[in-house]
């Protein structure tokens, strides 16, 4: 495993929610004003480097951003995140141990 799949995967592990973000995009702020409205703790990794870009494409085959996590799972870009949390689903995912 390399350096940047190590630093990747030690940041999904130890954060409940993260969020791979670039700035100025209107969707990773959606992103992240959703979680803020919803009162959910997240870590933001905004403007990762192109080899976090690159692996992060090749573990999820997402080419875009936001790039979200939530409990050690992949849950999408923004839509995703907006499609969960008009269901019973969001919830369940957060509060897995």
């Amino acid at each position: 495993m390399s350096q940047t799949q190590a630093t990747v995967e030690e940041i999904i592990k130890n954060n409940k929610v993260v969020i791979f973000s670039q700035p100025d995009s209107p969707y990773c702020e959606k992103a992240k004003n959703l979680l803020a409205q919803l009162n959910v703790q997240f870590f933001d990794v905004e403007l990762p480097p192109k080899d976090v870009q690159q692996y992060l494409q090749e573990k999820t085959g997402q080419h875009d951003f936001p790039n979200i996590f939530i409990n050690e799972q992949h849950i999408g870009g923004y839509n995703d995140l907006e499609n969960l949390s008009r269901t019973e689903e969001l919830p369940k995912l957060l509060n897995k141990s």
